[in-house]
């Protein structure tokens, strides 16, 4: 099966990676020619690990381009992963998939024989059934479900880990109008993961309404664990990690995402817990553990405000020590570590940050209204108080090491990195979800 793939972003070019590694004969589509370029010349245009492994090892079937016949007319299945942007109610906006079925149909109509298309963009229910099969059908003058296949077929993926993510998934889900169109699709992911993961076929209102289902149920285990961290700070003895490690261990729960820290942020989960009310709403159903989920989360940076505000004055020095959205990536989409700097700046804090890997993105969104370090150690050393934001292995070593300042008054961690500091330094610690002292807490492990 010769593959065509509509969008060679964040996501798109591992995907095509990721295919071409299997054996199959890929071709990107991307409006940048830049992108496209770098594509051809065997070089990752996204800083994602394994990316440019899997270029050099099997670049030789992935080309690019940004002609949409020479790149369509020859294959047999279509991919489309373009951005589907949230609109002022939260739902997924369908401009930039519409736009790529309209030139897709554009193809095949001067294309013989049957052509699989399948969305792998996240949209709302009801979006692939209705106005982007009709668009298809329209511009293609082919009807899907005889001349042509259509799939909705999205990936449970995180940036920083979706080549991982791509070739070891938990399930590949797949919404089809026919099911001939399904078992190509199901076909094709035998090739790239294996027989071993499950497959879910259903209709395309059960796939879409599933996508934003899975990300709604694993945002509302973050921000239970994030409120059981706040009982925990202000009940005497109590330790979130003790408690989510026991919970975690009912097969009912499990221990994936239930972590007290910091609230979840990146690119998708706001988006479709959002999206998920959003739906719910347009049915006359009110999904109110999702608007609970969402209120939680929205409250983490006001928490951690207060808890600086508690202690430090306008004018003080904060360091803020973490901007991505999570470890592995520079992506700072609705990170949290960004809106904690942007808040404490607006209170009239000087505030300094750093990160491993985010701080170009982070310097285009804050801009000079904060500072810059080009290491843990700078960023720490006038610091009156310094929260770790993001729980990147170099944070770990770093703190593991640090003795603090003498002007360090307090310091916030959000994830209980720093195991023993409390002990080495004369600053207030605060462990998010901890309310004893480290040295008790470490007799209870060895205890047990």
């Amino acid at each position: 099966m010769k593959i065509s793939m509509v969008g060679l972003g964040k996501l798109g070019s591992p995907m095509a990676a990721v295919l071409a590694s299997r054996g199959f004969e890929v071709t990107g589509i991307d409006f940048n020619q830049s992108v496209v370029d770098m594509i051809n010349d065997g070089v990752a245009p996204v800083p994602e690990p394994q990316l440019q492994e899997l270029l050099d090892a099997h670049g030789q079937r992935l080309r690019a381009t940004t002609d949409w016949h020479a790149g369509i007319i020859d294959t047999d299945m279509t991919g489309i992963i373009v951005p589907t942007p949230s609109d002022a109610d939260g739902a997924f906006r369908n401009d930039y998939v519409l736009d790529a079925i309209e030139n897709i149909g554009n193809v095949l109509r001067h294309k013989p024989g049957y052509h699989l298309v399948a969305v792998h963009s996240t949209t709302m229910p009801g979006s692939v059934g209705g106005p982007i099969r009709e668009r298809l059908e329209a511009c293609s003058s082919k009807r899907v479900g005889v001349d042509l296949g259509l799939c909705y077929n999205p990936e449970f993926i995180a940036l920083g880990d979706v080549i991982k993510g791509l070739l070891q998934p938990d399930f590949i889900l797949i919404g089809e109008s026919d099911k001939r169109a399904g078992d190509l699709l199901a076909q094709l992911y035998g090739d790239v993961v294996g027989a071993g993961v499950p497959v879910r076929r259903m209709s395309f209102v059960n796939a879409e309404l599933t996508k934003i289902s899975v990300n709604t149920y694993v945002t509302m285990k973050i921000s239970f664990a994030n409120m059981l961290s706040e009982i925990c700070e202000n009940l005497p003895g109590a330790d979130v990690d003790v408690v989510t490690d026991a919970i975690g261990q009912d097969t009912r729960i499990g221990n994936k995402y239930l972590r007290g820290g910091t609230g979840y942020g990146g690119p998708c989960f706001p988006r479709d817990t959002i999206a998920f009310m959003t739906a719910g709403r347009r049915v006359g159903a009110e999904a109110e553990l999702a608007a609970a989920t969402h209120a939680v989360n929205d409250r983490q940076v006001t928490r951690l405000m207060q808890l600086t505000d508690a202690q430090l004055a306008s004018g003080d020095t904060v360091a803020v020590m973490g901007l991505s959205y999570k470890p592995g990536t520079n992506v700072i989409e609705q990170s949290q570590g960004v809106m904690v700097a942007a808040a404490l700046a607006k209170a009239g804090y000087r505030v300094i940050v750093h990160d491993p890997a985010a701080m170009d993105a982070a310097h285009a969104v804050l801009g000079t209204s904060v500072e810059f370090a080009s290491s843990a150690q700078d960023a720490v050393a006038t610091a009156d108080a310094v929260i770790a934001m993001v729980p990147w292995p170099e944070y770990q070593a770093f703190f593991a090491d640090w003795q603090g300042n003498a002007n360090t008054r307090l310091v916030i961690d959000c994830w209980r990195l720093a195991g023993g500091f409390n002990a080495k330094a004369s600053a207030t610690v605060i462990k998010l979800g901890l309310n004893q002292p480290v040295h008790e807490r470490a007799i209870e492990a060895v205890a047990n």
